[in-house]
């Protein structure tokens, strides 16, 4: 495996890309979340394209116009649509043996994917997608207070800090107020997004981090039922710990190969 580094254009503008190559025709196209450069938190995103093309596929990563490397104006997450357009025609461009390429994003960038109807790719993971509106607060939803509640209660040593008066009740108080508030209402971008979705045919999966925020608020304002959903237990946002990042490898190789 080796890493190329690169750039393409998206109307008239310089976009900086890298591909980490391989054999195989299934290729993974990772679109960086928020305002993150395509190497991601604490290089994570560098790690996981490495990590999948030594499984034999080949990944391309992108800053989208006005982050990192990138020339231009950050047109948000909900204008990136030909961005992302751009970048899997470059994609293909540089990999020709790619015959079927995989969607990757987590938080906005899986938004994106979704406003976009998927961007033409073949297939999509679609981790922790954000549903809030600007200056929605994100703290837990209903749900996720009655589970962490809930798990609390069945832990002998929260129950002893109870009993002997070591937790704070103006707290406690407060969260049980919000666990019992009904289920959190959809928004206008989750229903955008749920339209958008919906004209995509291809297969899709849906990786929640348990211990997400953002994936517990989008939970709330998903179909529960949806069997698309597979979930990461105690994992956060960015999958940091060793297990969670195996987890994740594990969910994209298995799109991947199908």
């Amino acid at each position: 495996m080796t890493r190329l580094h690169l750039t393409f254009e998206c109307q008239g503008v310089r976009c900086a890309a890298t591909l980490d190559s391989a054999p195989g025709t299934t290729g993974l196209l990772m679109v960086s979340g928020g305002n993150e450069i395509r190497a991601g938190a604490f290089n994570g995103q560098a790690r996981l394209a490495a990590t999948i093309a030594a499984a034999g596929f080949p990944v391309f990563r992108f800053d989208r116009r006005g982050i990192g490397d990138s020339e231009g104006d950050n047109r948000d997450f909900r204008k990136s649509s030909k961005d992302i357009a751009a970048a899997l025609l470059a994609f293909r461009a540089i990999a020709p043996q790619v015959q079927r390429v995989t969607g990757f994003g987590n938080c906005d960038a899986a938004s994106a994917l979704m406003l976009a109807s998927g961007a033409e790719c073949d297939a999509l993971v679609l981790s922790n997608p954000w549903t809030m509106e600007d200056g929605e607060d994100d703290i837990p939803p209903p749900a996720a207070v009655r589970s962490r509640y809930a798990e609390k209660l069945k832990n002998p040593r929260e129950l002893a800090r109870l009993v002997s008066g070591r937790v704070d009740l103006g707290k406690l108080a407060k969260g049980m107020v919000r666990a019992a508030r009904p289920r959190s209402k959809s928004s206008s971008l989750a229903d955008k997004m749920r339209t958008g979705l919906a004209g995509f045919t291809g297969p899709v999966k849906f990786l929640l981090a348990d211990g997400d925020r953002t994936a517990q608020v989008f939970a709330e304002r998903w179909d529960a039922d949806d069997t698309r959903i597979a979930r990461c237990p105690g994992a956060d946002h960015a999958y940091s710990s060793v297990e969670a990042r195996a987890w994740l490898r594990s969910r994209i190789l298995e799109t991947l190969r199908r």
